[in-house]
């Protein structure tokens, strides 16, 4: 198809964001062909596929990238705001929406006429990140219609901070109450907008996860074992994993020992498990989570790096994208991929996992290249070392734009036998044709 057109199948493909840009190619192509004009052939082309790209979703199951998204919400708050775009004056308006499942933020580019508390169909928006999160946007293709009468519950209830388990706190959740042990815990001076400030940090759990948790002001008789109920804490995310933050609008009791709980300080106090590798890739991101598996590859990317001193991005010929010119530092890495059976992972390991399962360290490394004189040798020999054996590793996932990555803390090689792993594999598989 002649490339004078590729702007227009550029437009239609962002538009109908569920629609193959080859389905679109080719429609437009026909169109052209009986000598409709351009744009009659877009307008027909977006009322064609408009319902077929559309997509109904509740709050909970918005993702990042999401396109031609459906929402039958409740507004909890508007505001509207004047903003520069590329020199120009424009009016937006923002706030908070709700449904049954969940909160998020949205942004509307679009003039609407809404209130706290009105019911609406949102059609055709799409989801994008903003501070870590999903935002809703609806942009001019966008519609927004009132909803007279409508299953969602009333804004006061949809107000209420719901109380939830570790596990179940999510991209939905801007605040949430909950009960659970704090496992670890230490303090930290902080400067925010030039004042001094001495901050908790630590990791709480309860019966079905761990979380990091940050606390603004001094929690009195508070230190490793305590049990904490807390309400209306605020929920940031970072890299799909959620953070519990206690603030000054924070209510924060310790739960005593008479009270009958589903956990105690030491039942969560332990190692997790290892989950089957496919469940892990199921979750944007997931805190302190433990997978064992065969080393299937060692990546591309493995073995003696340079880093900026700067930024500590990765560099070559020791030139930074964002730095220029630097006096580079040697550092160490192994990027392999772990299949247990469910599914296959990128582990990254840093440098001191990456001496412990090489079995070489990066002075060692170091002086292989130089006798050497190739910058590859010490890859070929992690591959060669590594490829085939079973490890087990303990650390923070998060979901990019390539897929889930695991940013290890801890490895080891497992002690069970083969048998028992092919007997724990079988049972995972279970019923799976």
């Amino acid at each position: 198809m002649d490339k004078k057109f590729a702007p227009h199948i550029e437009e239609l493909t962002k538009a109908l964001g569920n629609i193959s840009r080859s389905t679109i190619e080719a429609e437009l192509e026909l169109l052209l062909k009986y000598r409709v004009p351009i744009g009659e052939a877009k307008r027909s082309i977006l009322k064609k596929f408009q319902n077929d790209s559309l997509v109904t979703k509740k709050v909970k199951d918005l993702a990042i990238g999401d396109k031609g998204v459906v929402l039958e919400v409740r507004i909890l708050d508007i505001k509207e705001k004047d903003v520069n775009l590329r020199g120009d004056s424009a009016t937006i308006f923002s706030g908070v929406l709700a449904d049954e499942t969940g909160l998020c933020s949205f942004t509307s580019w679009k003039t609407i006429s809404l209130n706290p508390g009105d019911a609406v169909r949102i059609r055709n928006a799409t989801v994008r990140a903003w501070h870590n999160r999903a935002e809703v946007n609806i942009g001019v293709r966008s519609e927004v219609e009132l909803l007279e009468d409508t299953y969602l519950p009333d804004i006061s209830e949809l107000s209420v901070t719901p109380v939830k388990k570790l596990d179940e706190v999510g991209y939905s959740d801007m605040f949430v109450s909950s009960v659970a042990a704090v496992i670890e815990l230490y303090h930290r001076d902080v400067n925010v907008k030039g004042k001094d400030l001495t901050i908790i940090e630590g990791v709480m759990a309860d019966e079905t996860s761990r979380l990091p948790f940050v606390s603004w002001s001094l929690l009195d008789g508070v230190d490793i074992g305590t049990i904490l109920r807390f309400e209306d804490a605020s929920v940031s995310m970072y890299r799909g994993v959620p953070s519990i933050h206690l603030n000054e609008s924070t209510s924060v009791h310790i739960v005593g020992a008479e009270e009958r709980l589903p956990f105690t300080f030491a039942s969560v106090n332990v190692p997790p498990k290892p989950l089957p590798i496919g469940d892990v890739l199921q979750n944007e991101g997931m805190f302190d989570v433990s997978v064992e598996g065969n080393v299937v590859s060692v990546r591309p990317g493995s073995g003696v790096i340079t880093r900026c001193p700067e930024c500590n991005r990765v560099i070559m010929k020791d030139t930074c994208r964002s730095h220029g010119v630097v006096e580079g530092v040697q550092d160490m890495r192994i990027k392999l991929i772990l299949d247990d059976g469910t599914g296959s992972l990128l582990v990254m390991l840093n440098r001191e996992l990456s001496e412990i399962v090489y079995g070489k360290t990066l002075q060692e490394s170091e002086s292989i290249m130089g006798k050497a004189m190739s910058a590859n040798v010490v890859y070929d020999d992690m591959k060669h070392i590594l490829t085939g054996h079973y490890l087990g590793v303990r650390g923070n996932t998060s979901k990019i734009e390539y897929g889930v990555t695991f940013v290890a803390k801890s490895v080891w090689a497992p002690s069970g036998n083969l048998g028992e792993r092919v007997s724990v594999l079988l049972e995972r598989l279970e019923g799976v044709e």
